[in-house]
């Protein structure tokens, strides 16, 4: 099992919208492409400046899964992203392998 974690550090002003954006819209949104199993979002609570971290994960089988997903569906999905929050939010990428 793959694990696909991003890291999101946004402004505190846009704290709500983006939560339920990502609620309402983007995580339903990546889950109906059909690469992922399941999805759980974190908030991160040793923040070290005045952002807001969250931590948005998404369970796939295999990293060949994952890589069709960021070929075929991710481009769309971050572009909308970036439509909605450009220049306030910081995101990055991590793969994890899922081992117990």
């Amino acid at each position: 099992m793959i694990l696909y974690n991003v890291t999101t550090s946004l402004e505190p002003e846009i704290a709500e919208e983006w939560l339920a954006y990502m609620r309402e819209t983007h995580i339903p949104e990546v889950l109906a492409t059909g690469f992922f199993l399941k999805s759980q979002l974190c908030r991160l609570l040793n923040e070290e400046d005045d952002g807001i971290t969250y931590a948005t994960q998404y369970y796939c089988v295999s990293m060949e899964q994952l890589e069709e997903y960021q070929r075929l569906a991710a481009p769309a999905l971050r572009a909308e992203m970036e439509k909605h929050f450009a220049g306030r939010y910081v995101s990055f990428r991590t793969m994890l392998e899922v081992i117990s």
